[in-house]
């Protein structure tokens, strides 16, 4: 008789749904693990979350936590009060945890990974080894104590399996699976041109660029977000932006006084945060993108679409080193010379890794049932 493997599979913020939509298909699909799908209600309005369940067939929860915004140590300690109940409960067949799957690197990834461990549950983190080495992020820190707790350690790209050794991680923990994030581009691509988005913003193919940031590095500081808009007002005259913003964003901007910085400018159309296939459309017809986002310097290499990413480090080295991206941080200047390269023609946007293929969730799958 066949085992049946039970899992507990975690998600909080958008960038978990498009990594765990993939990993959920692939595991129904072996006939041998049993899902439980636990939300914990980090990313709790219809513009960051619910919509993503929608458009990328994820089920409906199992579990909702409900945990809502607050301080990194306040969200946190939610996560790991309400969760520990439902881990002790295990699945809906009345059976244990085999495994509490983990992705990405938010607060609802460690902190969940935290209460499977301390019960005693075996912890797989897909994502492993990712490392900027900016302990200032909190996604570092939260990378680095998943990884420090986990039995399996899924793996994106060769540079993390690197780290994970030097970290002393046994070779029989770690496994190169590949990018779900590109599992879910590939898998969406073709949908997302059934969308109006550009026909709504009258913006054409090939000819516009995609805006989006939200890290306090590029819009806490007045001058330096103001200095970024006053680049992108500029550049605007000769491509059109579009720019999806951040709550968080638009709340600087108002508080900031700088409203008239985008007002001014004909060629930026600003707009609410769009759905994964809305923002898949607009991104994959893009001429170039300006990112603090991490997810979005891995789909812009396999797009071939130049990236210049708004970080002055970043924990996936490899688009850079191999990919479509270029580090600028919130250099306005670097940022203004990087968009002539791209406007001119002459950006290189490098290559695909050769693991990012569309096929890390079938990897995941088997191991976490084999």
């Amino acid at each position: 008789m066949t085992k049946t493997v039970n899992l507990a599979c975690v998600v909080g913020a958008r960038p978990n749904f498009m990594k765990m939509a993939p990993l959920l298909r692939a595991l129904n699909a072996t006939g041998k693990a049993k899902c439980t799908l636990i939300h914990t209600g980090q990313h709790y309005d219809k513009a960051l979350s619910d919509v993503f369940f929608e458009q990328l067939d994820i089920p409906k929860p199992d579990v909702s936590l409900d945990v809502g915004s607050g301080t990194q140590a306040g969200q946190t300690a939610k996560i790991l009060e309400r969760i520990e109940p439902v881990l002790e409960a295990g699945g809906a067949n009345g059976k244990p945890f085999d495994y509490l799957v983990v992705v990405g690197d938010v607060n609802s990834t460690m902190a969940a990974a935290i209460a499977a461990a301390k019960l005693g549950i075996k912890v797989a983190h897909v994502e492993a080894g990712l490392r900027s080495f900016d302990r200032a992020m909190p996604e570092e820190i939260n990378r680095m104590v998943t990884d420090s707790i986990s039995d399996l350690l899924l793996v994106s790209d060769p540079i993390g399996i690197e780290h994970l050794k030097r970290e002393g991680h046994p070779d029989s923990a770690i496994h190169l699976v590949g990018n779900l994030m590109i599992d879910t581009l590939m898998h969406s691509l073709e949908k997302s041109k059934a969308t109006s988005v550009l026909e709504q913003t009258g913006l054409h193919a090939g000819d516009y660029g995609v805006v989006t940031l939200h890290r306090p590095s590029n819009v806490d500081d007045k001058e330096t977000l103001s200095n970024i808009l006053k680049v992108l007002r500029k550049v605007s005259d000769e491509l059109p932006i579009v720019f999806p913003i951040h709550p968080r964003t638009l709340a600087r901007i108002e508080s900031f006084g700088l409203h008239s910085l985008l007002a001014e400018a004909p060629g930026i159309t600003v707009m609410p945060p769009q759905g994964y296939l809305e923002f898949l459309s607009l991104t994959s017809n893009s001429k170039v993108i300006v990112t603090d986002s991490g997810g979005l310097q891995e789909e812009s290499t396999v797009m071939s679409i130049p990236c210049l990413t708004m970080r002055e480090n970043t924990e996936r080295p490899i688009t850079v080193t191999e990919g479509s991206s270029t580090l600028v941080g919130n250099d306005a200047d670097l940022l203004d010379q990087q968009l002539q390269l791209v406007l001119s023609g002459k950006y290189d946007v490098g290559h695909c890794p050769k693991e990012w293929d569309g096929k890390a969730a079938g990897r995941i799958a088997e191991i976490l049932v084999g």
